[in-house]
Formats: structure tokens, sequence, C-alpha cells
């Protein structure tokens, strides 16, 4: 957590565990005058010319683009994690902005069938008004283009309020927006503690929508929130998610993403890939070269710009490293790591198995770069391990049978699968979908913006006029 001196919270910077800034610290009063701001920005947002709206979408995404390095390094070092991790996000926040700048006069609805001529039916896509937007500090990049655009885009006003752990990265996300021309009170940001702004801003009664990205826990206590105003809620919440390893899978292919899916951002990703679900007769294979690719992972400060940075704050090193001491005293078998890393909030990437299926390691997001491997013997067991946690987000389904990828993709239950890749490198607007105590959203994709709409239906009686 960032620390609070009066009325600003220091950023502390993961590497050196110091304090380099500092920002508001936001309370009630401060998140009402930025409701009320946009608020007052909502009518005239919501009636601009959609491809209007567009263009300064376009603007505020070229911006993004010409400012890759400094928007990297602010990420990167905000976080904890490497430059070349900070760039790959900043490029990913750009082409969301970019997609939903030309999304946004696309928007349209439908006309509905009639019993005679004298009928006419339509839906009409209208905005919400007031969205709020809490994200947590592990993507804040990511995460505030892909809430932040598409609502802008349907024509809602916006409440941002970020991770008081790492909110400079969406700081300088508003500020190219503001540069773009986004009117004023269109897009608004505010910083706080969690109990404090975040609870102001998702209890407020002039928010319309709410949408929030964290842990299913604070999730369920939005929802509370959210019912007592009767305001639709958007929820992308925790992860376990499987690499399912079939004997014909390229193994060439898939070590290196399963090392990448568990020790990018130092496991610190709702998607992470912290479960692998391996076919017993290459298990020794595959936890062999799995051994040597992560003991080869090299850790450093953000701008060493190694293959994996530090945890975020003492609060997560607390927390993985609780795991790291459990797991083997119920009976998980280490293959690799299993330790802190060398000084600071560093731990080494982390490989058990011999895991059992109602392990903590294997039940609960340990939200570090820890790896938990199940060994199956057939399709049907290896569907009952990919299900078989409460978490419904990310399954990526390794092998070179298509009829068998195809019907485990089927029987999985989560919101996105992946075929001999992890997530969804290559395919433009995939859905960010999930199940179960993963949440509910139809973000990533054109659909997103049906998520930030209601639909309004119209009949008309058409009259005889002479």
């Amino acid at each position: 957590m960032a620390a609070r001196t009066g009325d600003v919270l220091e950023i502390i910077d993961p590497a050196t565990q110091e304090a380099f800034t500092t920002v508001a610290a936001a309370g009630a009063d401060d998140v009402g005058a930025a409701v009320a701001a946009a608020r007052r920005a909502f009518p005239a947002w919501a009636a601009l010319n959609a491809s209007d709206r567009g263009a300064l979408l376009r603007r505020w995404a070229d911006l993004i683009i010409s400012h890759v390095e400094e928007l990297a390094a602010t990420e990167a070092r905000d976080v904890g994690k490497p430059l070349s991790g900070g760039r790959m996000n900043v490029f990913i926040a750009h082409g969301i902005v970019d997609y939903f700048s030309g999304a946004a006069d696309k928007l349209t609805g439908v006309t509905l069938p009639t019993r005679s001529p004298d009928y006419l039916g339509l839906t009409l896509q209208e905005p919400y008004g007031v969205c709020a937007v809490v994200l947590p500090w592990n993507v804040p990049l990511v995460l505030t283009a892909a809430n932040v655009a598409p609502a802008l885009a349907a024509g809602n006003t916006v409440v941002l309020k970020p991770s008081e752990v790492a909110p400079l990265g969406p700081f300088a996300l508003v500020e190219l927006a503001r540069q773009a021309g986004f009117p004023p009170g269109v897009l608004n940001v505010v910083t706080g503690l969690g109990p404090e702004a975040g609870a102001a801003l998702t209890s407020h009664p002039d928010v319309n929508h709410i949408s929030f990205v964290g842990s299913t826990a604070t999730g369920r206590a939005i929802m509370g929130a959210a019912a007592r105003n009767l305001v639709p809620v958007k929820l992308e919440l925790g992860g376990k998610s499987p690499n399912v390893v079939f004997a014909d899978a390229d193994l060439d292919v898939a070590i290196p993403a399963i090392v990448a899916s568990i020790t990018e951002n130092a496991g610190q990703n709702c998607y992470a890939g912290s479960r692998l679900v391996v076919e017993a007769s290459i298990q020794s294979e595959v936890v062999e070269r799995l051994a040597a690719a992560m003991s080869a992972v090299r850790s450093g400060p953000w701008d060493a710009d190694l293959d994996m940075g530090p945890l975020v704050n003492a609060t997560q090193y607390r927390r993985v490293t609780e795991f790291l001491q459990q797991a083997p005293a119920d009976g998980a078998r280490v293959v690799v790591g299993g330790a802190p890393g060398d000084g600071g909030w560093y731990v080494q990437p982390t490989v058990y198995d011999k895991v059992e299926p109602g392990m903590r390691v294997v039940q609960e997001e340990v939200f570090g770069p820890v790896l938990a491997v199940q060994p199956f013997a057939g399709t049907a067991q290896a569907l009952e391990l990919m299900n078989g946690t409460d978490f419904g987000l990310l399954a990526c389904i390794w092998t070179n049978d298509v009829s068998r990828a195809l019907s485990v993709a089927k029987k999985v239950r989560a919101g996105q699968v992946a075929v001999n890749q992890f997530h969804d490198s290559g395919v433009i607007g995939f859905p960010f979908n999930m199940q179960k105590d993963s949440g509910f959203s139809r973000g990533g994709g054109y659909n997103a913006l049906r998520e930030y709409t209601q639909e309004k239906a119209v009949a008309v009686r058409l009259l005889d006029r002479p």
C-alpha cells in the first residue's frame, strides 16, 4: 500500500523500496466534485457527433504512441516491471484506444420485424451517463485504455480511480487525453485509498455504471454498493489460468510461452498461467525443461530491463512468501525456486509438482511467479482439473489435434480459450470475457461498446395521413 502522509500518498519504487513522488489522497469531497464535473459534461458529450468522439480518441491514440518511452518508464518504475514490459503495455494501450476510435461511429441498433407494414420497431444504444472506473496496479496503462476508451466512445463521461499503489501511468494517459482536446469534465481522475476514495466513488448516487478490476472479495463489495443504487456493474476479477499440455504438443513453442505466462510482471496478472495441467506421459520431460527455463529467468530493477522485476510492495511480498512457505508444508515438491530472491521484494520463479487439487497453491490466486503442476491421464481428467477451481478466466490448450482442442475449448468453463499460444496474440478485438468467480465482462472487443450502453426499444405505429 502507498504510504499516506497527511493529504498525500507516497509512491514507492518497488526496486529501491523508497518513495520517489507523491500524489493527492482524495477523499469523499474530491470524488463528489469529480462526479459532478462528469455529470455536467455528459449531455454535451453524449450529443456530440460519434465521428467527432472517434476523432478525439484517435488524437489521444496518436499522442500515446508518440510518448512510448516516457509512458513505458512511468509504468515500469511504478509497478516494478522491466522497461520492455512497460513498453509492451504502451503498445497494447495504444491499440485499444485506436480500436475504439474507429468503433465510436459504428455503434448501431437494429430494426425489428413487425406483424404488418403499419408498424416500425427499432432499438437505440444509449450511454449510461457517468461511469466509475476503479482499477488495480498491475497493468495500469492497459486497464485504463480498456475501460475508459469504450466508455468514452459510447458517449459516457468517466471518473477514473487508479490504484494508490501505481497511479502515475493513468495520470499520464489522462494528461494526454487533455492535450488531445477532450472537453473538461469528460474524463476525470481521482487518487486515494480504496476504503476512502474507492468506496465514495462506487457508492455515489450520481454514478450510473461501475467498472471494477481487482480481487474477487472487493468485487463482491462493489456489487453490494451497486445494488444499493441499482447501478449496473462490470467486474474483472481473479484467475487461476491453466496451461493444458497434451503429449502431442510442440514443447519448443509451449515451454517458453508457459514460462512467460507466469513470470511476466512477476506473475502479477489476473490471467497468469499459474497452473500447468500436463499429460502424465510427458510430465517428467516438461517439468525438467520448465525447471531449466525458470532457472534462467533474470530478475532486477525496472531500468535494468531484465526478464522479471520485484513484487510491487511489501503486502504482495508477504502474500507470495506465505504461499512459498505453505505449499511444501502441504506436501508439494519444490522443483525450482521456492524462496525469496536476493534483497528487496524479489521472489524466485517457482515450480511445484506433486500438488493435490485441494491445495491452496492450486485453488487460490497467488499473484506471483509460482506455478503448480498437475498430471492427467486422458481428456476427461484434463477437463476435470481445468475446471477444478472457482475461477474461469483463461484456459490455454497445447495440442496438434484440432478436434481435441475445439472439444476441450467447448467444455472448459472459461471466458477465454487460447490454443497453441498464451492469451490472444494475433487477434484484434479479442473479447476479455470471464466466468465463475472471475467475474463478468464483455470488454476487449466491439461488444465493450455494448457494455457501456443501454438498449432502448422503440415501437411506432405508422398512421395514414391525407
